[in-house]
């Protein structure tokens, strides 16, 4: 009987330590005809996101709701933590935006090739994932080069 409980505790532990790596979710607001936001959708998944698609009519109200400044528009916007991810930000950067308490939102800004869910064989263009401070400023998280 001794030795049934050590087993037990170690096989709840594992159980527990499991459970606290469960998917992240995400909630992705997009334009029902957009197919690079259902590229960028199946990259979270395969990234281990459990996505929540919602298409919207008026992806403007949408970002405006959200706080998403125009300067830094795209043609989704996902929510992770209660903070924005808009355009196709690469999941290293959701990761960082999900650890940053000074962060609002993070955004690769405009559609750049090349940018996950925008990598559709043609050479990719140089862009900036920007984060947005809760001061409002802008700040650069990452650069990604062209090719």
């Amino acid at each position: 009987m001794r030795f049934i409980k050590p087993k037990l505790a170690i096989i709840a532990a594992l159980f527990m330590a499991g459970s606290a790596h469960a998917a992240d979710v995400i909630d992705v607001h997009r334009d029902a005809n957009c197919g690079c936001c259902k590229d960028w959708v199946k990259y979270l998944q395969d990234n281990g996101y459990e996505v929540r698609d919602h298409v919207e009519s008026n992806m403007s109200a949408v970002k405006q709701r959200l706080g998403v400044a125009p300067r830094l528009g795209s043609c989704h916007t996902g929510v992770i933590d209660g903070k924005f991810v808009e355009g196709h930000v690469p999941v290293a950067q959701i990761r960082e935006l999900q650890q940053r308490d000074d962060l609002l939102g993070v955004a690769a800004p405009g559609m750049p090739a090349g940018s996950p869910g925008m990598d559709y064989g043609q050479p990719a263009q140089a862009y900036q994932v920007i984060g947005l401070t809760a001061k409002g400023t802008d700040l650069v998280l990452a650069n990604y080069p062209a090719e």
